[in-house]
């Protein structure tokens, strides 16, 4: 209805303003972390207001949500490339920003924030009864042919334009001819062909597993209708059941996501092998874990997301404070990269089955917390890191 839509345009006019500021960031060289500070706190408090009332409170899982979801495939390689080649461009004596880091951030953030405001503004503007009339009826599952066409039109929207802006920039407003174009329309074809089957295989498998096992997992606690002799045990041995299972799923999912693997690459040189890759995915995948099992208690107790979101981001402003700026950018990347394309479809889906097991209306807020989580466990090891450096450069140095 006419409502997603403008919560589509919030999420992406966010998006833009934050890859703006990223390469504004890298122009004047602008410490990420000052940029940090000025985005997240806003975003809190307008959280903090929306959970006093009761229609916006039902839009801060979403919202938070969305952040997590815009980094996926597409954004995050194309604002990494682009935050490369201008750090690599431009080059600041007096920062110690690390090229291509940041932008991620600031494009998991922003969407939070426009999302929250186009809830404030529909609410001041627009009657409840309103939004109702004009969201009408669910309609029927889409068929296989209808999924398969459909799957190739959202690879189309999401390629095309983009690599047209891209050609048209590079040919008349930089005035750049375009090198190996052979190679660059094989890959846009490659490109296209792998996301529509991506969206396929996602339509017909992650998603329905997730909401499937999401749906049966709590009944090893609780009653459900569809499932036989539940509750399947004890409920102290079945909330055990539930977080061991979100857990593993959640370490599981991250450390097969992709970009993970070229993350704790590029980590390990920037750091001169002193965070290592092996320990890079360890530690993001600990976190997430850690997130998703807090999600699915947010969701079994039925815990309002902004109690727990606004004091886990305040110790990671606390963190941010005290750590050194190359953890920070990395660190704060992190939650941007492990919300990817195998994570966040069926993370949501579990987390959309467990409310319905559950009868909640709020399924959202498990990918908020999936976010958050490898920012503090990052920032941490990073700080013990940093500890561990200095108190060898002291020894070498009374040596």
């Amino acid at each position: 209805n006419r409502y997603s839509g403008y919560t589509v345009a919030a999420v992406a006019a966010g998006v833009g303003a934050a890859t703006l500021l990223g390469i504004l960031m890298f122009v004047y060289g602008w410490k990420l972390r000052t940029l940090i500070y000025l985005t997240v706190t806003p975003t809190l408090i307008l959280t903090i207001y929306s959970l006093s009332d009761e229609h916006l409170s039902g839009v801060i899982g979403l919202a938070w949500d969305c952040g997590a979801v815009t980094t996926g495939p597409v954004t995050v390689p194309l604002v990494l490339s682009l935050g490369v080649g201008m750090g690599g461009v431009i080059k600041h004596s007096h920062t110690r920003t690390i090229p291509g880091f940041g932008i991620v951030t600031l494009a998991s953030m922003f969407p939070i924030f426009s999302v929250l405001s186009l809830a404030l503004v529909l609410n001041s503007t627009v009657s409840l009864e309103e939004m109702r009339q004009l969201s009408g009826p669910s309609s029927a599952p889409p068929g296989v042919g209808h999924l398969a066409g459909q799957s190739v039109l959202l690879a189309v929207r999401a390629v095309i334009p983009l690599a047209v802006f891209l050609f048209c920039v590079q040919k008349w407003i930089l005035q750049e001819p375009l090198r190996q174009a052979g190679i660059i329309v094989y890959g846009i074809c490659l490109c296209l062909a792998g996301m529509a089957v991506f969206n396929l295989g996602l339509s017909f498998g992650l998603t329905p597993l997730g909401n499937q096992v999401g749906s049966v997992v709590p009944a090893s606690y609780t009653t459900i209708a569809h499932v036989a002799h539940s509750p399947l045990y004890q409920r102290a041995i079945g909330l055990g059941i539930c977080l061991i299972f979100a857990f593993f799923l959640g370490y599981i999912a991250t450390l097969a996501e992709p970009a993970l693997n070229a993350f704790g690459i590029t980590v390990e040189n920037l750091t001169n092998g002193a965070f290592r890759k092996k320990l890079v995915m360890v530690t993001v995948s600990m976190g997430v874990s850690l997130g998703i099992a807090a999600g699915v208690l947010k969701i079994i107790f039925d815990v309002p997301l902004a109690m727990l979101v606004v004091p886990f981001y305040f110790l990671v402003l606390i963190l941010t404070a005290i750590s050194d700026d190359k953890y920070v950018n990395m660190g704060w990347d992190s939650a941007g990269v492990t919300t990817g394309p195998i994570t966040v479809p069926l993370v949501l889906a579990m987390g959309l089955g467990f409310a319905g097991a559950a009868q909640l209306m709020d399924g959202f807020g498990i990918l908020a917390l999936a976010s958050v989580f490898p920012i503090i466990s990052f920032l941490s090891v990073g700080i013990y890191l940093g500890y561990i450096e200095k108190k060898n450069l002291e020894g070498t140095e009374n040596a």
